[in-house]
């Protein structure tokens, strides 16, 4: 099946959060926030899922994650990963990001510009990155990547980082947690794959997020230390490695 294909749509159900007293003062409002912020987000998932996508995007924005037992797996359909804050169960790899995209905004950390801006490319990779990425059968078995060949989407997405280190003004964002992670999970399953004399600066940017201690810390040092090799290798234009996944 496609990466993008084991997920499902996103379901909300609004939580309400409700304690007032009538001395409440300001610090005692940014306690509650805090705390209620930092109550741990239950996320069902595993290794050799997309869960990691959810755990880097979590360090990156300090959102404190617990491990779910898998047999209570709130998914509809029973998929990983899945995510339960409260009542609340997100599904959907993309929509579980953009929740804790919200979830950081509650904190101040983003604008609603750059919320907007992240949101659209974490759109853009499930809808028009993954069937790029991730080339299928009928059947829906992955065979191929379409990186090996031409693409004008890349070739704009090339562009793009040509003037930018990043997809979002303002630094990293979970708009390259969306992105990047779909292309280095390329190159795990088709190390063959060279991307360097198409599109140099993709490369230069996958690095750029690989190199992150959250992405180490989400996808293990193993993941980390195979993909900087790899990478390191199509600039220098050399070695072509085992899969570290076999076969989808």
């Amino acid at each position: 099946m496609r990466l993008s294909s084991c997920l499902s749509l996103l379901a909300l159900a609004s939580s309400a959060m409700a304690f007032s007293s009538p001395t409440t003062t300001s610090s005692d409002v940014a306690t509650r926030r805090r705390t209620s912020l930092s109550m741990a987000l239950t996320l069902y998932g595993s290794q050799g899922s997309r869960s990691p996508l959810v755990n880097w995007a979590a360090e990156e924005l300090n959102l404190t994650l617990e491990a779910g037992d898998l047999s209570k797996n709130p998914h509809p359909f029973g998929q990983i990963p899945c995510l339960a804050d409260g009542e609340c169960v997100v599904f959907e790899s993309g929509a579980i990001l953009n929740y804790l995209q919200s979830k950081a905004d509650k904190k101040g950390i983003q604008d609603d510009a750059k919320s907007a801006a992240v949101a659209s490319w974490i759109a853009w990779a499930n809808a028009s990155l993954d069937p790029i990425c991730f080339l299928e059968t009928p059947e829906g078995k992955v065979y191929d990547t379409g990186l090996k060949f031409a693409n004008r989407r890349i070739d704009k997405l090339n562009q793009i980082l040509s003037d930018s280190t990043y997809l979002v003004p303002g630094g990293f964002s979970l708009a390259d947690v969306a992105v990047s992670s779909y292309l280095l999970y390329v190159i795990q399953f088709f190390p063959d794959v060279d991307l360097y004399d198409n599109w140099p600066h993709v490369v230069r940017y996958m690095k750029e997020c690989a190199e992150r201690d959250g992405y180490g810390k989400a996808f293990g040092n193993r993941v980390q230390g195979f993909c900087l090799e790899r990478l390191g290798q199509m600039e220098s234009g050399s070695g072509k490695e085992k899969k570290l996944f076999g076969i989808f």
